[in-house]
């Protein structure tokens, strides 16, 4: 067993985050040292809070230094509890707040899901008020974003996350590890009922297959009836070649996503801003997305300063076919949101065809007409899906129809 183990981190640059230092002694009892940015109005709070987690963990001798920049509790805890297992790695014990009224909502299949805001999993200050930037979904990755001398930290923190911050309506999705690490992640996550899963560098529908089955035996263990969806990352040429097996492993599959990083690693090219590199692919997994029944969701574009090529990027994407994108940086969302809001002929030309479509459902006709022309049941569903994404982007009114009539 360690006598001496840390985690967490302090310094003049963090915010929102503490570093908890714990070193076993054989008798004294605890000696808490704290120095915290919000001493005179949280100091004994935060002593408290310590005591009680120590307490948990049966830690009854021990010199504990927190070095506190404004953490909350859940990262507070997090970061006690990824101190005590380092000490402890057969610990098998967990600390829990109450899991915080509300956040346990589930999303529907379909759900818009055109941005996504990816979030290291181990940095708690961006986590906090990542829902005032209105995603469609919130990432807390604990993978690519998280050094490997820190996966287990991030596990804990994510974990806490999850049962404490409020994304306001942003879906609530995990970015697990590359397998088999992936699946220890799950151990911890799927308890909490998170939305939705990335799964990165999938390369066969086996892969989602391992992953299902932890999470049903998760979901058994734990009485979760909500759904949790799923969302493989195509990432290298054996994975877009298998991508419309992969979209097809498992009816909790809902979307396949792109990797164009490590794609293009895997092929020995450069990545470009004009992707001539990477077409090939992005249309082999668009294509078995929707195949499959599923969204595609795009890459990230990796230039948080160049607004003007985000949106070109997003309208290429939209006119691609392609349901989503990637966000790295908050300001991206915005932009994103405005390259898939549908342009104003094509809202009156979906306009025109779901009034024609309810109209022959009011006379019970098994077919739709538009003047002349018969229109097929998958121009209905895209005029459908137009309108929805216009009501959604507050481009349109929810009482369209009615104005549309009175006009």
């Amino acid at each position: 067993m360690n006598m001496k183990a840390e985690a967490g981190r302090s310094g003049k640059s963090v915010r929102s985050d503490c570093r908890v230092a714990i070193t076993l002694r054989e008798s004294g009892g605890i000696d808490l040292q704290l120095t915290s940015k919000v001493e005179s109005l949280y100091g004994n709070s935060i002593r408290t809070l310590a005591a009680e987690v120590l307490a948990k963990f049966e830690i009854e001798h021990a010199e504990v230094i927190i070095e506190d920049s404004g953490a909350l509790p859940y990262t507070i805890t997090a970061r006690i509890e990824a101190a005590v297992k380092r000490l402890r790695p057969e610990e098998s014990r967990d600390f829990l707040l109450p899991y915080r009224e509300g956040l346990r909502q589930s999303t529907a299949r379909d759900r818009f899901r055109r941005s996504r805001l990816y979030l290291p999993g181990n940095d708690p200050k961006l986590a906090i008020n990542a829902g005032i930037h209105r995603p469609d979904g919130v990432i807390l990755d604990l993978e690519d974003s998280v050094a490997p001398p820190e996966k287990d930290a991030a596990r804990i923190l994510v974990r806490n996350t999850l049962r404490e911050v409020d994304f306001y309506g942003a879906e609530r999705m995990v970015r697990i590890n590359q397998l088999p690490l992936g699946l220890a992640d799950l151990d911890a996550i799927i308890p909490q009922e998170p939305n939705l899963l990335l799964i990165p560098k999938v390369e066969t529908a086996a892969q989602v297959v391992e992953v299902v089955d932890r999470i049903e035996s998760l979901r058994a263990s734990f009485g979760i009836e909500a759904p949790i969806h799923l969302m493989p990352i195509i990432e290298s040429a054996k994975g877009a070649i298998h991508a419309y097996e992969i979209a097809s492993a498992h009816s909790s599959v809902v979307a396949l996503a792109i990797g164009l990083e490590d794609y293009t690693a895997d092929i020995g090219a450069e990545r470009t801003l004009e992707g001539k590199e990477s077409l090939w692919m992005r249309g082999a997994v668009l294509n078995a997305a929707h195949a499959a029944g599923v969204q595609a969701i795009d890459t990230v574009y990796s230039d948080v300063n160049d607004m003007e090529g985000l949106l070109a990027s997003v309208r290429e994407a939209k006119s691609l076919g392609f349901n989503g994108k990637g966000c790295i940086h908050p300001r991206q969302i915005p932009v994103v949101h405005e390259g898939f809001a549908p342009e104003a002929k094509e809202i009156e030309k979906a306009k025109k065809i779901v009034l024609a479509f309810d109209e022959a459902q009011r006379q019970g006709l098994g077919v739709v007409s538009l003047g002349s022309k018969m229109i097929d049941p998958p121009v209905v569903k895209r005029a459908l899906h137009t309108i929805d994404l216009a009501l959604r982007s507050g481009i349109l009114n929810e009482g369209w129809k009615e104005e549309t009539n009175e006009g």
